[in-house]
């Protein structure tokens, strides 16, 4: 190869070097160009990015207070539940025992009636009832005497057979 072909060759790719060069140039403006405006759509869409940023951390610090409020007054009314609850369990645990005492009283007043009621009985039947039977029963033999009497002398036969008939 002679020299002036070795300098074509070697101008040739010199061209071609600053050609692409050039290329490359212009890529990397337009890539410039292109940044720089996707960076000012970012500069636009920061302010409204914060916002929304603050405004969620706003939110999120509202929804803690109002969860940590939630639960205060969770607990507060759950305490005050078991306390109601346990003075409920007081009363109906007194009521049961007043209830238990009463029914007590109203036993032994029962068993009190009925022993008053069976002495009551008793010095009836003995006091009244008993006598009343002795004087029925003297009664009876005063009028059987009386009627004996009265009857007259001595029984005729066919009454006489009668009567030992009965006895044999």
């Amino acid at each position: 190869m002679s020299d002036s072909a070795l300098l074509n060759v070697m101008t040739a790719a010199v061209v071609l070097s600053a050609i692409a060069m050039a290329v490359q140039a212009a890529m990397l403006a337009g890539m410039f160009r292109a940044l720089k405006g996707i960076r000012e759509q970012l500069e636009s869409f920061r302010p409204r990015a914060e916002s929304l940023l603050e405004s969620a951390e706003r939110t999120l610090e509202q929804s803690r207070r109002q969860f940590s409020d939630i639960a205060t007054k969770t607990d507060a009314i759950l305490e005050s539940t078991r306390s109601q609850m346990t003075q409920v369990e007081d009363v109906v645990r007194e009521a049961t025992v007043r209830a238990r005492v009463q029914m007590d009283r109203v036993e032994m007043v029962f068993d009190d009636t009925v022993t008053r009621v069976h002495q009551t009985i008793t010095l009836l039947n003995d006091g009244v009832l008993k006598p009343l039977r002795e004087m029925s029963g003297l009664a009876t033999g005063v009028k059987a005497a009386v009627n004996y009497l009265l009857r007259g002398g001595r029984p005729t036969v066919a009454q006489a057979t009668t009567d030992e008939e009965m006895f044999i």
